[in-house]
């Protein structure tokens, strides 16, 4: 409620029932969407950035939340789950790192419990958000360095279109 001055949502798919949520809760805050695949390359991200940048001028909170759940699709849970946030989280940096001259930021990572305790049922998915955890793990005892505040997400099976397959 009293929260950044921007939030910008990168999704595939738009929802704007959400959208329409977030900004009631507080209209002072500036939510936008921009359509995102994050398994394109972090030169392709850091364009839409750049526009992202342009446009607002400061971005204060970069939500990862991108994951599927299916192990039968081994390299795209690989590349959504984890290169997707390293990926998007890499291009942001160039925007935020203060040993760029940027001001800062904060990042929160949507990882899992399972980054902690692997399902053996979905190994894949497992070691993916492991990875990410440790990703962002590092990226927070950076954040001395960068200014780049970086925090995981860690919740365990949630009722969402993710685990309708599981």
């Amino acid at each position: 409620k009293s929260g950044p001055k921007n939030l910008v949502i990168l999704d595939r798919i738009e929802n704007p029932a959400a959208i329409a949520e977030l900004k009631a809760i507080n209209p002072k805050v500036t939510v936008t969407f921009y359509p995102y695949d994050v398994t394109v390359s972090v030169a392709e991200t850091t364009k839409l950035l750049k526009t992202i940048f342009d446009k607002l001028k400061t971005v204060d909170l970069l939500i990862n939340g991108a994951g599927i759940l299916d192990d039968y699709q081994i390299e795209r849970t690989i590349a959504v789950n984890f290169a997707g946030t390293v990926n998007t989280t890499t291009a942001i940096m160039a925007f935020w790192d203060k040993r760029k001259g940027g001001p800062g930021g904060v990042i929160a990572n949507i990882c899992s419990v399972t980054g902690f305790n692997s399902i053996y049922q979905v190994p894949v998915y497992s070691a993916s958000k492991a990875a990410a955890l440790s990703f962002t793990n590092s990226l927070a005892k950076l954040a001395p360095i960068t200014g780049v505040i970086a925090y995981s997400i860690n919740p365990g099976i949630t009722k969402t279109t993710l685990v309708h397959k599981f």
